[in-house]
């Protein structure tokens, strides 16, 4: 396994993490807005370790801010930051993909993608656009190679911590998921495994939400829970 980050020392401590699992892992450091790096970084891989079957895309993420305030350039960087670098990454990886006989692609969408809540505008639009870039690309690259993506809700990342931090943040989300609590990373990672698995051969193109059913229509959350 090949991880990338900008930062040498988080990404390291993530590969470690991941030997002392039993498994190869070789860190990186990978700018994913630098479209040479990314080549570069994805050739590196197969040098690395062989062969590329599976790529999960977990860039992403923007600022709240007031639709009103929400200028051009925070349109573009949204989608530069969650669209772009997804679609970069795969059409470098593509290739290698195919090589081996081909593969599966995986990208970090959001719930926010669904949702309507005021301050997420570039942030919510980006999202969308990562999941009818996901539909288009599996339309493209089918039948060899399938691409889907998973859509967190709230999940208690180092970026989230504060949620936890926070006890009415933290009891408004979960009031509000049917599920009532906040994900944690390991419900992510385990919809990203099945869709890099032969587990899910025969799924492609879709939008796998994981959010404790906070995009699910028609739940009635006034009525008392079980």
């Amino acid at each position: 396994m090949v991880v990338w980050s900008r930062t040498l020392e988080q990404v390291e401590a993530t590969a470690a993490a991941i030997r002392d699992l039993g498994v190869r892992a070789h860190a990186a450091v990978v700018d994913a807005g630098d479209a040479d790096a990314v080549e570069a970084g994805v050739s590196e891989a197969v040098a690395v370790m062989g062969r590329l079957d599976v790529v999960v895309n977990v860039v992403g993420g923007a600022m709240p801010r007031p639709a009103m305030a929400t200028k051009d350039r925070h349109l573009q960087a949204a989608f530069d930051h969650n669209v772009v670098t997804g679609l970069r990454l795969a059409r470098s990886a593509v290739p290698y993909l195919l090589d081996t006989g081909g593969g599966s692609i995986v990208m970090i969408s959001s719930a926010v993608g669904h949702l309507v809540d005021r301050g997420y505008l570039a942030y919510g639009t980006a999202k969308a656009a990562v999941d009818q870039s996901v539909r288009m690309l599996a339309a493209d690259l089918s039948p060899r190679i399938r691409v889907n993506a998973v859509a967190p809700g709230a999940v208690l990342t180092e970026a989230l911590a504060f949620i936890a931090e926070d006890e009415p943040t933290r009891t408004a989300i979960e009031s509000r998921t049917p599920m009532r609590r906040i994900g944690d990373p390991d419900d992510i990672a385990a919809a990203v495994l099945y869709l890099a698995s032969d587990a899910s051969s025969y799924v492609t193109g879709q939008i796998i939400a994981v959010d404790g059913g906070l995009t699910t229509p028609n739940f009635d959350l006034g009525l008392p829970d079980l």
